[in-house]
């Protein structure tokens, strides 16, 4: 049974109370209390307040699956749902990625495609198929315990960040090349993971996952008939993801790199690279073309002793060292400031996260995406925090050489 809060005891314990006395059995074992959905300040919803969100016009502006995802997003145990149509405008959003998403596919899948055991494919193919697994596990756990939020919050973070910001862009050099064997594997790849990610997500955004899925190759007449999403522990694969973490530690920083010596987005630079041990510095050999790719760079991976002695611009990570070759004529003060400025904003930025998710209280009734979504940004900021203060001190360096 699904009810609300506030009937507990006028409609379900009476129902329970009826069961037993006329049939001698309960009528349900597993009761969901919902949230009780109030508008943005928390106050009931009223005519005569005149605080009443129409779901009917909600839907019609923003579609009825972000509202949807809204709600589940928000259906934390023991809290109530604090409307606003900026929280559905995100999610609507959300949706539209989806869509992006599932145009750029559609648009590459004219050719073959091949499909061989997870082992014989792409680093790209077997981290995203890992991690598709990881989303399915971690989806199917929240759902089982009726962690509604929780579900949801995995299936945006996975979507979002992992599948669009990341795979998506790893593969485009290799759709280039419509008709190599790696292509071909590709394609089959961004077939079986979407199909499956459509499925994953059917529960929450209904009409757009059928629509979508009957765009791509599949069998069966509708997603509802289809089987939910199980986890394959063939799909796992540890060796991409850790090939993966060393990957997005390069781009990521080199990123904010280019961000502080303020260079064109277009603009190719050259990147030194060396990792902090022999397994890790094979790992970025075999990832070359991807870092280059992603860095828009010319990436060298070398000993930090063979990296020119001037004008570079070195920043650390937990597992490698970047080095940034500062071209032009680049006003090193301007940029020295521009590092210091940035310190001070993460280190308030820090501070606030920091009493954030330390209040208990906040940690309690949050919704899980809006505390992970903290949590991760204060993880960027302390990482960012250590880049900053080593590109502070090889700035001054670089001064203090031009001067003399």
């Amino acid at each position: 049974l699904v009810t609300g809060l506030d009937i507990l005891f006028f409609w379900v314990a009476r129902m329970i109370m009826m069961g037993l006395k006329f049939t001698g059995e309960v009528p349900f074992r597993d009761v969901y209390i919902h949230a009780l959905v109030r508008d943005a300040e928390g106050q009931k919803m009223s005519k005569s307040k005149g605080n009443v969100i129409d779901p009917l016009s909600v839907m019609e502006k923003y579609g009825t699956d972000a509202l949807r995802f809204t709600l589940a997003s928000m259906a934390s145990p023991g809290r109530d749902i604090k409307l606003a149509e900026e929280r559905i405008e995100g999610y609507r959003n959300f949706a539209n990625k989806i869509w992006n998403a599932a145009r750029f596919i559609l648009m590459h899948l004219d050719g073959p495609r091949k499909s061989v055991p997870l082992k014989d494919r792409a680093f790209a193919d077997r981290w995203l198929m890992s991690r598709l697994n990881q989303a399915i596990r971690h989806v199917n756990a929240a759902l089982e315990q009726y962690r509604f939020d929780q579900a949801a919050a995995h299936l945006y973070q996975f979507i979002w960040h992992e599948y669009c910001d990341w795979y998506l862009e790893l593969i485009k050099p290799t759709l280039q090349d419509k008709d190599s064997v790696e292509a071909q594997r590709t394609r089959q790849t961004l077939v079986e993971s979407f199909e499956t990610l459509l499925r994953l997500l059917h529960p929450f955004m209904p009409f757009l996952s059928e629509e979508v899925w009957q765009a791509v190759p599949h069998e069966g007449e509708s997603i509802m008939t289809q089987p939910y999403p199980a986890p394959d522990p063939a799909w796992d694969a540890k060796d991409a993801e850790a090939a993966f973490a060393l990957l997005e530690q390069f781009v990521t920083t080199a990123r904010a790199g280019r961000v502080l010596l303020n260079y064109l987005p277009g603009k190719t630079v050259d990147l030194y690279g060396a990792a902090r041990d022999q397994q890790a510095s094979l790992a970025l050999g075999d990832l070359c073309r991807h870092l280059a790719h992603l860095s828009r760079s010319t990436v060298r991976l070398l000993p930090q002793e063979a990296w020119p002695a001037t004008n570079v611009l070195r920043m650390a990570t937990a597992d490698l060292t970047l080095g940034l070759l500062v071209e032009g004529e680049v006003d090193l003060q301007k940029v020295l400031d521009r590092v210091t400025k940035q310190k001070d904003e993460g280190k308030q930025e820090a501070k606030r996260l920091e009493g954030k998710l330390g209040n208990a209280d906040f940690t309690a009734k949050a919704p899980p995406d809006v505390v992970a979504e903290h949590e991760q940004r204060l993880h960027t900021i302390r990482r960012e925090q250590t880049i900053l203060t080593d590109s502070e001190g090889q700035l001054r360096a670089m001064m203090q050489s031009r001067q003399g």
